[in-house]
């Protein structure tokens, strides 16, 4: 016969046994490792697996078949034309646009929190802000390029020593086979602590230079060129004649196009390679199970899009950025909806670590977003250039208004994901129209963002090429 309090027993036996096991596993569990590999100035639309059959990224395509990608992911903009400073600012800050530091002095960055936490903290590639701030966010640096740009078959690198940079030195071979080498080296060291390694290219930035022996190449016959391809930008956005935008001549012409974007995807297939060996490393490691891994880049750019060349402007091909995350309890093969912008990812990956942030960070915790696509995320971003651009989208339009010349556009990112054809004449959006400007004048108060939708006296919107140099 069964005593009768033997199953009441029994179950507080096992409710018993389950909280302890399930303390043990907390006190136990292994905090996963981060390799975050981040790109210079790579549209989102140059990943094969994500929908571009004329480039060739196999190693980023098994990066995509293993993790989750977000297909709207965006850096927020910049006050200056090299907005790649800004976005790795707010990427290792968490910070927003207009309460970065851009030289990264001032407040704690995501890295030196998870060296806080126990982490081993690592970077090989572009640092972009000042020098002095490596070592306040890193314990290990190897191979650091401090510049904006170069010729990355000549690029002065420099390491992390007794707490601050060291002297430069060229290296002997392309930059980023520098980077990717150290990469592979502190992923082959056996490491008693989690880590956190950051590999920051400084590629495909321009000028698109690779080794001279690598056989990939594209025929630019034969590429597309973009769909919203214009020989010349329909007005004058506030930024025509900057120093991206004279790499190539006015009227932009189809084979130019074409010619720069067959170096660009050849860059492209490059740095793939590259990350290819490096995964290839982590794999075959013990932290292979237990290991993170982000791809994402710090801005698009427009290459030939809209008769434009560079990343100063709010359209879709510069500020939206690929964003791949794979690993450890992470979906894969699979899409992601959610709108973000690059700083939501690092206090995302500290989420997963268990690593509390500065407390100036801003971004937000999208790990339950990441996990299951269907959980809400941001319902809308604000994006900025300089005084000279605002935009704001939502989940299907996106406004960009043009202070300057009293200029507005509206797209409807469905229907016309290339943003071709402008809506904001067309009587059936006027109060969409105004609807939006005022929540962008709000989000831009929000952020203390101090611009103005309008001025006193807007300049003609009109634009003409300046005439060609001539060549003495």
């Amino acid at each position: 016969m069964i005593h009768p309090r033997l199953p009441a027993l029994l179950a507080t036996s096992l409710l018993f046994a389950a909280v302890v096991t399930g303390a043990r596993a907390a006190a136990t569990a292994t905090p996963p490792n981060i390799l975050f590999i981040f790109a210079d100035d790579q549209r989102a639309d140059t990943i094969a697996a994500l929908g571009n059959p004329h480039i060739q990224t196999p190693n980023l395509d098994r990066l995509v078949r293993r993790g989750m990608s977000f297909n709207r992911a965006y850096m927020m903009g910049g006050m200056n034309a090299a907005t790649c400073v800004p976005s790795r600012a707010m990427l290792l800050s968490g910070r927003s646009l207009f309460h970065i530091d851009q030289a990264l002095t001032r407040d704690e960055t995501w890295p030196a929190a998870f060296g806080r936490a126990g982490y081993t903290t690592f970077i090989s590639g572009k640092w972009h802000n000042t020098p002095a701030a490596v070592p306040l966010s890193f314990q290990r640096a190897r191979q650091l390029f401090t510049g904006g740009m170069t010729n990355p078959m000549k690029a002065p690198l420099a390491n992390l020593e007794n707490g601050k940079m060291g002297p430069t030195t060229v290296s002997p071979q392309h930059a980023c086979a520098a980077f990717a080498d150290e990469t592979i080296s502190f992923l082959k060291e056996k490491h008693t602590a989690p880590f956190f390694a950051y590999l920051a290219f400084d590629g495909p930035h321009d000028p698109h230079i690779v080794p001279d022996d690598y056989p990939v190449r594209y025929d630019p016959a034969k590429l597309p060129l973009p769909a919203n391809f214009l020989a010349q930008h329909p007005f004058d956005n506030g930024e025509m004649t900057i120093r991206d935008e004279q790499l190539l001549p006015w009227p932009r012409t189809s084979a130019d196009v074409r010619a720069m974007l067959a170096d660009y995807y050849r860059y492209i297939s490059y740095l793939d390679l590259l990350i290819g060996r490096v995964l290839d490393t982590l794999d075959a490691s013990p932290a292979a199970k237990n290991t993170v891994i982000v791809f994402a880049a710090d801005s698009g750019v427009a290459r030939g899009s809209h008769g434009l060349i560079g990343k100063q402007n709010l359209y879709e091909h510069s500020m939206r950025v690929p964003l791949i995350i794979a690993g450890p309890g992470i979906p894969a093969n699979q899409r992601n909806d959610a709108m973000c912008y690059l700083f939501d990812v690092i206090p995302t990956l500290g989420a997963l670590s268990g690593v509390a942030g500065p407390k100036t960070s801003e971004g937000l915790d999208l790990s339950a977003t990441l996990r299951n696509p269907a959980n809400p995320a941001r319902t809308s971003l604000m994006f900025a250039y300089q005084k000279v651009q605002r935009a704001l989208r939502d989940e299907r339009y996106k406004l960009i208004r043009y202070p300057q010349v009293d200029r507005t556009q509206l797209f409807d990112l469905i229907a016309d994901p290339h943003e071709r054809t402008d809506l904001s004449a067309r009587s059936e959006h006027a109060t969409r129209i105004i609807a939006m400007t005022a929540a962008l004048a709000a989000e831009m108060k929000r952020l203390d963002d101090p611009t103005e939708l309008t001025v006193a006296s807007p300049r003609p919107a009109a634009w003409s090429p300046p005439p060609p140099r001539v060549k003495k």
